[in-house]
């Protein structure tokens, strides 16, 4: 158990190598596993940003204001909308919360990478990170005002809300930290069976 847990890399090892090492640092090999996974968390999170901020950029310059471009027939189209609520156009009055929970959840999320020992835990988390990230700049950067921001949406499925990449990229990290918890991994690397 001990060898599958030193192959995993999970806390519990690298507990038992750091009591081994009197000068009370991990092992060579545990800390750069670490850092990789914090750096793939970020990685994730920058592209995840880039894409969103990008395509935003895009359809205010391009398709705001124009007739809608229908991609696949009536099933799927481009359509640009300012949302000033949350998921389905809810909560409009509530942007101000909506943004502080955003940034609730940015501040967590780097706070959690410190102890982040997985890499589906990390591109979960990062996928989440640059969502949030991208939705709360539109909250910050687009009128009416500072933190009162409109987010653009863009993407109109038939039958469904309008949504952008950024709440693309949440839903898709909430699905895998759902996965994953079912699974039983944590963040930390360590896998519980319950």
């Amino acid at each position: 158990m001990a060898e599958a847990e030193r192959i995993i890399g999970t806390p519990d090892s690298a507990g038992a190598d750091e009591t081994a090492a009197s000068d009370g640092t991990a092992a060579p090999e545990e800390r750069p596993k670490g850092r990789r996974r914090i750096v793939a968390l970020f990685v994730v999170a920058v592209l995840a940003y880039l894409l969103d901020l990008g395509s935003k950029m895009l359809v205010v310059a391009k398709l705001e204001g124009h007739e809608p471009i229908e991609l696949i027939g009536d099933l799927l189209r481009l359509d640009a909308i300012r949302n000033p609520g949350a998921a389905f156009g809810m909560g409009e009055a509530f942007t101000i919360i909506f943004t502080c929970i955003a940034a609730t959840v940015i501040v967590v999320i780097i706070r959690l990478a410190r102890k982040l020992y997985s890499l589906p835990w990390a591109i979960a988390l990062g996928l989440l990170l640059g969502g949030a990230l991208g939705n709360l700049t539109d909250r910050i950067f687009r009128s009416p005002g500072v933190f009162e921001g409109a987010v653009v949406d863009f993407i109109a499925p038939a039958h469904f809300a309008v949504f952008n990449l950024a709440d693309s990229a949440i839903v898709c990290g909430g699905i895998l930290i759902v996965l994953l918890s079912f699974r039983g991994l944590d963040p930390d690397g360590t896998v519980h069976k319950d």
